[in-house]
């Protein structure tokens, strides 16, 4: 992987990017795949951040020590790196603490658009130690998926950081196999154990 390769991203497989993104954040507990050719190339938690950043878009990529994906989405995309709590998008390729899912970007009742896009990555949205049952626009009476990836409290610490509606974060699930499910602000998740 090489700053190089993410910025010659194909604008076809952006757009199906971007078409998967709007799909699962539509069609919450739905797995959209995401196109195969940059997945080749890059970490699939990557994908959603590329299609989706521009010069005016603060972008955060959440790593592990060592790895160069920040500075590849940077010059890939020209847009600015910021702290994940003003990002607007974020990946994170590492897990993610509640604390870290308490304090992204969620924008205010005034400004809702100002929240971030939180791209997780997961093993798998299925198979998980506890299944969430979905409620809410998208999802015809209820869904569910079990997550494997997340942190133990991650759905209290997501109910927080979407308790202020119009204002709060959307999540995107990515799989290491290129599936994403979205989690819109407007989706309530009752954990099972």
């Amino acid at each position: 992987m090489t700053a190089q390769t993410l910025a010659a991203l194909h604008p076809a497989a952006s757009q199906q990017t971007f078409r998967a993104v709007l799909e699962a954040l539509a069609r919450p507990a739905v797995p959209m795949a995401l196109p195969s050719q940059p997945l080749d190339v890059l970490v699939p938690v990557i994908a959603p951040v590329l299609a989706l950043a521009d010069l005016s878009t603060g972008v955060c990529v959440l790593e592990n020590a060592g790895d160069r994906w920040a500075d590849a989405v940077a010059t890939a995309t020209s847009a600015p790196t910021w702290p994940a709590e003003m990002a607007k998008l974020v990946a994170a390729i590492r897990p993610v603490s509640d604390d870290e899912v308490r304090g992204f970007a969620r924008g205010s009742a005034q400004a809702p658009e100002e929240a971030a896009l939180v791209a997780l990555s997961v093993r798998d949205v299925l198979g998980g130690p506890r299944r969430w049952t979905l409620s809410g626009p998208g999802i015809r009476g209820t869904a569910c998926i079990a997550p494997k990836g997340l942190p133990t409290g991650f759905v209290a610490a997501r109910a927080d950081a979407v308790a202020a509606y119009p204002a709060g974060i959307d999540i995107l699930l990515v799989t290491d196999d290129g599936r994403v499910v979205g989690l819109p602000r407007t989706t309530t998740i009752t954990e099972e154990n």
